[in-house]
């Protein structure tokens, strides 16, 4: 059966998501949102205690299972402690430099429902007032929150219903460019969760059977260690994470082409499942980029600290400045996405 990638769609479809904020911690909406897709989608799916969802399809072998995962938590934050002054101190929620939010845009989710604005800046930054601004480190200490509020005491601030422990999420600002480029916060990992997305609507679609039970394991605590290690069905030998392949120097992945993991800081992945991976990408004249990530781990890599017996791999959409304001290409999606229509529609080796 001939593929077919539907850019419009999927660009679509992974707007709406980073558009939904869902730092770890706080993905309620976004998971809410969905398994109304995968109702929509007619496919069975189980809901976990920790808020993920299990999407399973049927096919012609029940006895050994795939599993694919993407993850839909992101980066973020949590108010550490209200200030005298009434702007809010921040602790992270996943792993980031304070520089690659300096400046943003975010939103605060009160216990209450309410949704207040402000910027992310630095304590010092009237260059007017605080001459050594500069050279002053990016930290919990100097980064707070500018409530777009009326507040001047953390008793002002308190009555509009912020308190410790409210999580904070960044504006994403996705935009979609002329050249094909789509720019946004989150795209880790909500760009391969759109394309999970697809592929299955695609299957359910076509009516096509698989090799092999599939299950689209779509976890929400990624960015924390631990979003894809429980709950893994008992049949399952093949554990694919779908998530992002990591560009800067020293790296094969870039742009535009589907990233294919060989080894990252918890060590090589199986290397026979890589190897097929690779091999079908040569097979379909895929364009990808074999590569090693020294600071990365995946939801399958905590699946094997969990003691999982799986063959496990990596492979993803290439992303420009992981974990900061990221960038991909339309390419790397439609090669990804090729990619992962090819593995599940192959045997075994």
């Amino acid at each position: 059966m001939t593929y077919t990638f539907h850019a419009k769609e999927t660009v679509s479809l992974l707007k709406q998501l980073v558009e939904i904020p869902s730092p770890s911690g706080f993905t309620k909406e976004i998971m809410d949102f969905m398994e109304n897709i995968l109702k929509q989608l007619q496919v069975d799916y189980i809901r976990t205690n920790k808020g993920a969802l299990i999407a399973t399809i049927k096919g012609a072998d029940e006895t050994k299972h795939r599993l694919l995962t993407a993850h839909t938590d992101t980066l973020g934050a949590m108010v550490k402690e209200v200030k005298g002054s009434g702007r809010l101190k921040l602790t992270m929620v996943g792993g980031f430099n304070w520089n690659a939010v300096e400046g943003e845009y975010c939103t605060i989710h009160t216990a209450d429902g309410k949704k207040i604005r402000g910027t992310i800046l630095m304590h010092q930054t009237t260059v007017h007032v605080y001459k050594n601004a500069s050279g002053l480190p990016r930290d919990e200490q100097n980064i707070e929150v500018r409530i777009d509020e009326k507040v001047l005491t953390a008793e002002d601030t308190r009555k509009l219903g912020v308190e410790v422990g409210d999580f904070v999420s960044f504006d994403p600002r996705f935009e979609e460019t002329e050249t094909g480029f789509i720019k946004s916060r989150h795209l880790d990992d909500k760009a391969s969760t759109a394309l999970l997305l697809q592929l299955i609507k695609i299957i359910q679609d076509t009516k096509v059977t698989l090799p092999h039970t599939t299950h689209f394991y779509i976890s929400n605590n990624e960015e924390i260690g631990y979003g894809g290690n429980s709950n893994v069905p008992a049949e399952t030998v093949e554990y694919l994470a779908v998530d992002m392949g990591a560009i800067g120097d020293g790296q094969s992945s870039d742009e535009y082409t589907v990233s294919i993991c060989a080894k990252d800081s918890s060590g090589p992945y199986h290397y026979e499942l890589t190897r097929q991976l690779v091999e079908l990408a040569k097979k379909e004249n895929i364009d990808y980029k074999l590569d090693i990530y020294p600071y990365y781990g995946s939801d399958a890599s905590a699946a094997i600290r969990a003691g999982y017996d799986v063959k496990h791999a990596l492979l993803g959409p290439g992303i420009e400045a992981s974990h900061a304001y990221e960038r991909t290409h339309i390419d790397s999606l439609e090669n990804t996405a090729k990619l992962l229509y090819s593995y599940v529609f192959a045997k075994m080796s």
